[in-house]
């Protein structure tokens, strides 16, 4: 059974940037034909998918964030990561990390999701 937990900071200030990691348990970056996905959710609106990085360490990214965000992974630590810059409050949500297989848009695998809050 696949875990994810997220960390990062909870507070960024505007024009920051946002980094968040996530942590699997129980299953490996490089499964293949599964994707590692950041989707978020701000206040009263619905999910938003941000990016996914898939098995073989390739990106993709909305195409409204892509000039602003960037994913990366650590295989030896099991992580994948999300940062995105120049934040602004536009971008308080709580954000989930993801999996699920690729070509499908039924995610199997949630993290319990952490709240960023852009605000000075």
């Amino acid at each position: 059974q696949v875990q994810l937990q997220e960390s990062g900071p909870g507070l960024v200030k505007p024009s920051q940037t946002l980094s968040l990691t996530c942590s699997v348990f129980g299953g490996s970056l490089t499964t293949s034909d599964y994707v590692w996905s950041w989707i978020r959710q701000p206040p009263g609106k619905g999910l938003e998918w941000v990016g996914h990085i898939d098995d073989n360490g390739r990106a993709f990214y909305s195409s409204s964030l892509k000039s602003r965000t960037s994913i990366s992974r650590d295989t030896s630590k099991k992580q994948f990561s999300l940062q995105v810059t120049s934040v602004t409050p536009g971008d308080t949500a709580v954000y989930y990390c993801a999996a699920h297989r690729s070509g499908t848009s039924l995610i199997e695998y949630w993290g319990q999701g952490t709240q960023v809050t852009v605000s000075s």
